[in-house]
């Protein structure tokens, strides 16, 4: 016993010692809550919200501080200025992608999400360029987004103004607007293969979500040796990829390199461009994570963001009315919405800033990781240390946006009723990592939202009052809970 007590005590004093070693030979980490051997300050969080235990954190040590999440430190970034300072005055430095055990069983460094260095860059720049040739045929990508709008619409009819949930509805929207650009094809809505793919996205959100990724994440042994519902959701990312290889293969079949039809097809064609390049990144394992990370990416946030915005609408009817009242007044009942609208719509903006602002739905970001030693306000913060950085704490800014809490256009309004940008606004995050699609995310909240409220009259099937906005699970996203409404055509 005396040696099991002894052996203990090494072990511990060691830990100890390395982590000193570690802070002291390459500079100084930020203060923070004092880790235990092994599983570090997972037991000073509540894996349910991961965001708020920051935002307590954050009131005893500071906007800046380190965690040790299992045996790596990673350094909090709380408040607009911090976050600013790291992301955007810091872009270059801070642009790593941080470690994400679950995520990196899935990709393996491919792809865009989760890759780093010199493959990042080359790949994030041809899907940014290819993205936005995407006009390159006899469609816009605005012709495509109000092309699915109303299919939209012409499903939501068929509900007859009978309750339902609209979680695959809306998912089948933004996922086949992605389709398109990087399958050339679209889904019927009854399709079994499509709602598989859209059930698989969904339940994926809710797992890492869950509290249990949270500590698979901290302590990432388990996801190898533990049964538990990471490996359903591995499961789900391993049907994902199957699928888009099997569409890759395809593509392959009948690549005509004259004439590109869609991401996929070019991609293959940079790959056969530079297939005498040993160390091309163009590679049949980037082509499907990129493919993949575009795929789950073009479709969750979105689908999440408008089931959430349908939830709030039904919740404030009075925003509802009026949001209603400038559609009838700049666009009419019969004319398609289009992106020139918007420029005439403030409230409608405001409204789908906020909306994104309060539910704020993925509240930490994606981890990033510093590329350098880095020095940081007085800190000197270790290349690859990975920086958590709370979206939270910058939307709900009580400085920027008042009575932060509550959800109110008014936020993005100025005195005369105009739309009143804000640097606050990250919930595409911001820097050299932010949001890929961010242009087209933002092209269909404002189409699906104005087109849907263009063409129906919202009913909720309890009381807005009764209404609970809170979310469903509060992980690595805001899941907005499962609800009911009409969609009464107008």
């Amino acid at each position: 016993m005396d040696l099991v007590v002894f052996l203990g005590l090494c072990l511990s004093c060691w830990f100890l010692l390395s982590l000193w070693n570690q802070s002291s030979r390459k500079g100084k980490l930020p203060p923070g809550p004092t880790p235990l051997p092994i599983i570090g300050n997972i037991l000073q969080l509540d894996v349910k919200d991961i965001s708020k235990s920051l935002s307590n954190l954050s009131k005893l040590y500071g906007p800046v501080f380190t965690l040790y999440l299992g045996l790596k430190p990673t350094v909090v970034l709380h408040g607009y200025e911090a976050v600013k300072e790291a992301l955007i005055d810091l872009g270059e430095e801070f642009s790593g992608r941080g470690s994400f055990p679950v995520a990196e069983r899935v990709n393996k460094g491919h792809g865009i999400l989760f890759s780093n260095g010199k493959r990042w860059k080359e790949i994030r720049r041809f899907s940014l360029m290819t993205l936005r040739n995407f006009g390159m045929g006899k469609r816009s990508i605005e012709d495509r987004v109000q092309e699915e709008a109303r299919c939209l619409v012409e499903e939501l009819r068929k509900t007859n103004a009978s309750p339902c949930d609209p979680t695959f509805i809306l998912g089948c929207a933004p996922c086949n607007v992605i389709c398109s650009i990087i399958f050339q094809n679209r889904f019927d809505y009854t399709d079994q293969t499509f709602l598989n793919l859209l059930e698989k996205f969904n339940e994926n959100l809710r797992i890492m979500s869950s509290p249990w990724i949270q500590v698979c994440n901290n302590l990432p042994a388990l996801i190898d040796y533990l049964p538990g519902s990471h490996n359903k959701m591995l499961k789900n990312f391993d049907y994902l990829k199957s699928y888009v290889l099997e569409k890759t293969k395809e593509h392959q079949e009948s690549l005509d390199i004259d004439n590109p039809r869609d991401f996929i097809d070019c991609f293959l064609i940079k790959m056969e461009q530079e297939k005498h390049n040993q160390q091309s990144e163009f590679t049949f394992e980037n082509l499907i994570a990129a493919v993949s990370d575009l795929f789950g990416a073009g479709t969750e946030t979105t689908s999440t963001t408008l089931r959430y915005a349908l939830l709030l609408l039904l919740k404030h009817p009075e925003v509802t009315a009026k949001v209603q009242e400038e559609i009838d007044r700049v666009i009419g009942r019969h004319r398609s919405p289009s992106m020139q609208d918007r420029s005439h719509m403030p409230y409608m903006d405001a409204v789908i800033h906020e909306i994104q602002r309060y539910t704020d739905i993925v509240p930490t970001n994606l981890p990033h990781a510093v590329t350098c030693d880095v020095k940081f306000r007085n800190y000197i913060i270790p290349k690859g240390t990975t920086i958590l950085t709370s979206l939270t704490s910058v939307l709900y800014d009580a400085k920027e946006f008042h009575n932060p809490e509550v959800f109110d256009p008014g936020h993005f309004l100025d005195e005369s009723g105009n739309f009143k940008k804000s640097d606050y606004f990250m919930a595409f995050s911001a820097g050299k990592r932010m949001c890929l699609g961010e242009g087209l995310a933002r092209m269909e909240l404002f189409l699906f939202l104005t087109t849907i409220l263009q063409k129906f009259t919202l009913k909720s099937v309890v009381d807005p009052k009764d209404i609970d906005t809170t979310p469903a699970a509060s992980g690595f996203g805001h899941v907005p809970p499962s609800y009911q409404l009409c969609f009464i055509p107008v």
